[in-house]
Formats: structure tokens, sequence, C-alpha cells
């Protein structure tokens, strides 16, 4: 006969994956740093700019390490969130630029689009990993989609300030914060949403609709097509899931 023991874990067990998850994301912050130096070679940066690739980098470690649960499977922050996190020491770098004035000359945009389209790239490998070792949480499952919407807030920005198109392209990167807050005033819109390949398509759509705008061999009006397109493909999508989340019991 074998005997089961189920193990709860103790104020020290609890200690004990805290302090490992603060040693993964510590980990990430020299890759963060090599991005943020390269991008600010391309653009010839002040020093004020890594301060801020480093600040965003501390808010967004600051909210994983508030939020790790104790039961994250795995030491640390476990093998698919550490994907995750390195995906995030490459987009947080990009998101900084939204500060910076100035940044708006071809080679500048040719950098964020490689950069975001890696970011971009590799979004499914942390879901991949988390399905092949057995690690898939809710916790990362939030994780991957608070830095995909931060990707595309970030990205909506540099083109509405590169003047290809007006500020309404601002739209795209903030309808997903406007769903939550209005999650907050009708708790209705809180249901769960069932896994759709819609949504997923429709953010890669978004994704490189927002990078063909930044392209600079990309004129304004086809920019301005390819971003009325994507918020439409994206209010939409977004239609479809206040409609289901509202006719849930």
């Amino acid at each position: 006969m074998t005997t089961v023991t189920h193990h709860t874990a103790g104020p020290h067990d609890r200690r004990d994956r805290r302090r490992r998850a603060a040693i993964d994301l510590l980990a990430g912050l020299p890759a963060l740093l090599a991005v943020a130096l390269v991008t600010r070679a391309v653009f010839d940066l002040p020093v004020s700019y890594l301060l801020q690739a480093v600040a965003c980098y501390a808010a967004t470690a600051a909210l994983v390490f508030s939020t790790v649960p104790r039961t994250l499977p795995g030491p640390g922050l476990g093998p698919a969130n550490r994907v995750t996190l390195a995906r995030a020491t490459v987009l947080l770098p990009v998101a900084a630029l939204v500060w910076q004035p100035g940044i708006h000359h071809a080679n500048g945009y040719w950098w964020i689009i490689a950069v975001s389209t890696i970011a971009m790239i590799t979004d499914g490998l942390d879901g991949w990993t988390a399905r092949r070792s057995g690690t898939a949480t809710s916790f990362g499952a939030r994780f991957d989609m608070e830095l995909d919407a931060l990707l595309m807030l970030a990205l909506a920005l540099l083109v509405a300030l590169s003047g290809k198109v007006g500020p309404w392209v601002v739209t795209i990167g903030l309808l997903r914060y406007l769903f939550v807050i209005a999650g907050w005033l009708w708790p209705t819109l809180t249901a769960e949403l069932p896994p759709s390949t819609r949504r997923q398509t429709v953010c890669v759509v978004q994704g490189v609709a927002l990078l063909v705008c930044l392209g600079p061999i990309v004129p304004a009006t086809l920019a301005v097509t390819a971003a009325t397109a994507a918020l439409a493909l994206l209010i939409y999508s977004f239609a479809v899931d206040v409609r289901y989340a509202l006719r849930s019991p």
C-alpha cells in the first residue's frame, strides 16, 4: 500500500518561495539593462532613459512579487513565468521610449519594430513551456496578458507620437484597460471568458498593424487604414466578449 502525504506550505516554505521569486526578478535586471543600453545607443538618448527603463522594470517586478501566489508550482517563479519575465526585459525598454522626445527617425523605428517583433513571436513560448512542464497557472496567464496589453498601449502611443495617425489610435491600447475599469463598475463583465482563438488572433493583428504604422517606408494613408481596421476588429472582439459576459448566469 502506498501512502500519499499532503504537504501544506508553512511560513518557512512561503518565505523561501518569495526569496526565490525575488532572485528570479533580480536576475532579469541585467537583460533589461542590456536591451536598454542598445536602445539608448540607437536613439542617442540621455541617461534619464535608462532610469525610466529600470523604473518600468522595478514597477513590474514589484507587482509580480506582491501578487505571486503561495501555491505557484516549481521553484521561484517557475519555468513558464521566467520566459514571460524574459519577454518583459525586451518590451519594457520599448515602453520607456514613450517619455522620450525626438526619437522619430528611421533607424529608431526599425529598432522598435525588431524588438517588438521578438516580443510578439515569443509570446506563445511561455504558454508552451507551462503546458510542457505542467506548471500552467492563472497567475502566469494574467502575467502574460498584462505584458501584452502594456506592449499594445506603448506601441499605440508611439504611433500617435509619430504623427502618422491621429491620437485616436491610442484607443487600440486603451480598450483593454477600459474593459477592466468597466468590470469594476459592472461586476457582470468580470465573468470568466472561455479560451478563444478569435481573441488571440485579434491580439496578433493589432500588434502587427501598429508595427506596420511605425514602418518608415509606410505612408501615412496606409498607416491610417491599418490602424482603423485593427481598431474596428478589436471593438468587434470586445463586443463579442461583453455580450458573452452579459449573458452568463
